[in-house]
């Protein structure tokens, strides 16, 4: 087993219930869909390779086949790596689902070398947290009409050497792919705690907060996340690297534990903004406490993605 690897507890139903999962066409991703879809959700598969996410959903739907009552996939295109693909996926989930009561912020890209997103970003801010930033905000009014509701945004342990730097957001000056990674990471944590910040006084029909919010840190796990590390050092890196952590690396069922416990359980419905490994709320660093930094990075991401007067608190 993966070091220190929780396991959900909740035996909570999702029949009725609509759940966005960005890139969930493998890894964790995929283990959180069809754990939902079992429990009777409708998930929204919300991925970039359209082709890979039909066969995804379709080993889905045979791997729960026999379960009762058992809920639908559909997929949808969303590139985070352009804006103008979120727009579009984001406009086409609008268009079909009426409620959406989970989204769960899966896609990342980790260590690759230099690249930029379609709108000149920088790669891994851009896909880790800008795609997914404008996503959250373009469903948000959806997700407030549907109260209550969860938004979960996978971060990372790796946010806890990361630092916003807010004079060259896009490593244009120095690029480190790890320290990139970091970065993002922190972004990742920040926006989660100052969306919830933000929803404060937004209440659903029962008096209680209409979204909360929850950033993850699902462990070491082994997936195709660090696909890019034969080209950062050599040649089977991603290998040797495999070996010499197995010991502590969680396989995609241990790795998805702690995502579908924020989506979920039935007391992390009553708390927000929290950073959470293993299942449990853990302490994040203390960069990704502060309220200034989290209140400058939304108001950076509003310019960036162009957001314009859009009110992503206004219910829809």
């Amino acid at each position: 087993m993966g070091l220190f690897a929780g396991k959900c507890r909740s035996t909570a139903r999702l029949d009725g219930k609509t759940a966005v999962i960005t890139g969930c066409n493998t890894g964790i991703g995929k283990v959180t869909a069809m754990h939902l879809c079992k429990i009777g959700a409708r998930v929204v598969m919300a991925c970039r390779d359209v082709q890979k996410a039909e066969e995804a959903a379709a080993e889905i739907r045979a791997g729960i086949a026999d379960t009762a009552g058992a809920g639908q996939l559909v997929v949808r295109r969303l590139d985070l790596a352009h804006l103008q693909s979120v727009r579009e996926c984001a406009r086409d989930i609008l268009e079909t689902e009426a409620k959406i009561h989970i989204l769960i912020n899966n896609a990342g890209i980790m260590a690759c070398p230099r690249m930029e997103t379609e709108d000149g970003l920088e790669m891994q801010l851009g896909v880790n947290h800008f795609g997914h930033f404008l996503f959250t905000c373009l469903l948000l009014p959806r997700l407030i009409q549907s109260a209550p509701a969860r938004v979960v945004t996978l971060s990372s342990l790796a946010h806890t050497s990361g630092r916003i730097d807010f004079d060259d957001l896009n490593s244009t000056r120095s690029y480190q792919p790890f320290k990139a990674y970091q970065q993002s990471k922190l972004a990742n944590v920040l926006f989660s705690k100052e969306l919830a910040r933000r929803l404060e006084g937004v209440r659903g029909p029962n008096g209680g907060p209409a979204v909360t919010t929850y950033a993850v840190h699902p462990g070491v796990v082994r997936t195709e996340l660090g696909r890019h590390l034969d080209g950062l050092y050599f040649k089977g890196a991603r290998v040797a690297i495999g070996m010499l952590f197995r010991p502590i690396f969680k396989n995609p069922v241990q790795g998805a534990q702690t995502t579908i416990h924020c989506s979920i359980d039935e007391e992390a419905a009553n708390e927000t903004g929290l950073y959470y490994s293993d299942c449990k709320v853990k302490q994040p660093s203390s960069r990704a406490e502060d309220l200034e930094v989290a209140k400058r990075l939304w108001d950076e991401s509003v310019k960036i993605v162009n957001l314009g007067d859009f009110d992503p608190f206004k219910p829809a």
